[in-house]
Formats: C-alpha cells, structure tokens, sequence
C-alpha cells in the first residue's frame, strides 16, 4: 500500500517541527499561548503550520491545546492521584485500545539466534512515519525491527541493523517498507489482518515486552505497575533497560512507560517523540489493531 501525500507519515524535519510544537503547548497551556507563538516553535507560517500540524493530528493546534487544558483541569479536580491521572497534565485520556492482543511464540529460533541470524533473509528499509523516518526489518515469520532514524542517520541505523544480525541476508527494499509502515499506522490497513512479531531477546526481556503488550489496553502504566504485571516487583530499573533493549519501537509500546508521578521519563528515541506517540495514539484513537509477538529467547 502506497503512503498519500496527505496521510500523516511525515519525514524527519516535519515530524521535528510538530515534536517542538507539542512540547511547547504541554509547557505553556496555562498560558494559552496564540497560533504565532505555536507556529513560530516549528519555525513555519501560521497557515503551513495549522495544515501541517493538522495532517498529522487529526485537530489544529488550538483545537489540541484545548485538548491539553480541560485534560489538565480534569485531573486537578481528581482527589486520588494515579499515574493515569497525573498523565492527564500532558494531554493524555484513557485507554488507547492500539492493540487486540493476539500473541504466539513461535518466531526466530534460539538456533538462529546463535548463529547471528544465519540463513535468514531480512527485508528491510526506510519510510517515512507519524513520528519521522524509520528503519523497518522483517523475516518470513514476522516483524523483527522497527527504530527511528534521525536525518542523515541512515546509514548508521543500517550498520547496526547489520551489527545484530550479523550472518542474516539483509535486502534492502523500501517500497515494502512503505507498505509495512502503512500497514502499522494506516487505519483500513491495521484493521485487515494480525501483525505478528518475530523479535529477539532474553528470557527476562521478552517477558517484560509481553506484559507491556498485555497491558497496553488500559493505556499508560508504570515502571513500578509493569514490573509486578511481568511478575517482577521492585525491578523496576531492570524492567527499564529491558524496555531500553525493544527492538520494534511502537509495536512494543515502551512510550506508553511512565515515572511514577506520571511524568515522560526516559525514551530510547526522545522524549519529544514519546511525547507525540502519547498525543498521538489519544488523538487519533483508531480501531483495535491485532499484535500477534513470535518470539525466542537468546541462548
């Protein structure tokens, strides 16, 4: 599936100048700021911005900034704080429903694994997303990697693609990434059938990424809250370089990951990016999406 010159996937400057407006309205709401002063943190006109910004979002920014401040006003009314109410600061509201979860575990083999990923063929390349540019790989059993790619990074996203499967055939192919990256990000496209996983990872990280997975229903949780859901208590900092290791950003929710006060925390890929898949995945709030993770433990 082709990506429309109208749809939301953006390159990485775009995706940059919408990162910057975002974070300024989640800074400065009280304020209510006016279009110029949100134009101008893209460094756009106030018409190109309002077409840009509402391509991507769905509303124009006065429209999320209103969104934003009944969200704040919500939460200051709310008497027993929850990281799900906290999280309301920044614009969030409840569950994202991104993901009917189905899951099977019957992807690369610890073999294959062993053998840097001996005898398998990697079709991968770069499109253009919601959130910039990515770096999409998959196997005949599933989808094995998906990072974003700052401008002029590409070859560096290659080489370590390269560096983890180092004995796997990688076939370049960025048509087929395209139509991948529709496939995640695209509505029709996320409705017509299961996407399956086929990531690597040890015994502890796969377990942590499942229980992510299966949580993700109910929106953003914890370090603390997905911990125990992996049967973890108190591994809080273990489950967060666990989340550091994911290998398919998004699919793998790690943005929906927060500190305890509800705060962003750290993000693998930035916190303005983690701050935009959060507004995001609220914005749009499309229908269930089916994630079926094949997975095998590193020997």
């Amino acid at each position: 599936m082709a990506v429309m010159p109208d749809s939301t996937f953006l390159d990485g400057r775009d995706f940059a100048r919408i990162a910057r407006a975002i974070r300024y309205i989640d800074a400065n709401f009280r304020a209510q700021p006016r279009l110029n002063a949100i134009a101008a943190q893209a460094r756009l006109s106030e018409f190109h911005f309002n077409r840009l910004f509402r391509r991507w979002a769905g509303v124009t920014p006065k429209q999320y900034l209103a969104f934003v401040t009944a969200r704040a006003a919500r939460a200051a009314l709310l008497s027993t704080p929850s990281v799900l109410e906290a999280s309301f600061a920044v614009g969030l509201s409840g569950p994202s429903r991104l993901h009917d979860l189905m899951v099977t575990l019957d992807g690369v083999t610890p073999g294959e694994l062993k053998g840097g990923g001996f005898g398998l063929q990697l079709d991968c390349g770069f499109s253009d997303t919601p959130f910039g540019r990515a770096l999409l790989a998959s196997t005949t059993r599933g989808m094995a990697h998906l990072s974003f790619v700052e401008p002029g990074r590409e070859r560096a996203a290659l080489a370590e693609l390269t560096a983890q499967w180092p004995q796997a055939q990688l076939v370049r192919d960025d048509e087929a990434a395209a139509a991948l990256a529709a496939r995640i990000w695209d509505a029709p496209a996320r409705a017509a059938a299961p996407l399956r996983l086929a990531v690597r990872g040890t015994n502890f990280q796969l377990k942590v990424w499942q229980a992510l997975l299966e949580t993700r229903a109910s929106g953003p949780t914890s370090y603390q809250a997905l911990a125990g859901a992996a049967g973890v208590a108190g591994g809080a900092r273990a489950v967060g370089n666990a989340l550091r290791s994911n290998p398919v950003a998004w699919l793998i929710p790690c943005h929906n990951v927060l500190l305890k006060d509800g705060s962003l925390g750290g993000y693998r890929w930035g916190a303005d990016r983690k701050r935009a898949m959060l507004a995001w995945q609220t914005l749009h709030a499309p229908a269930p999406s089916r994630v079926r993770m094949g997975a095998a433990a590193s020997p």
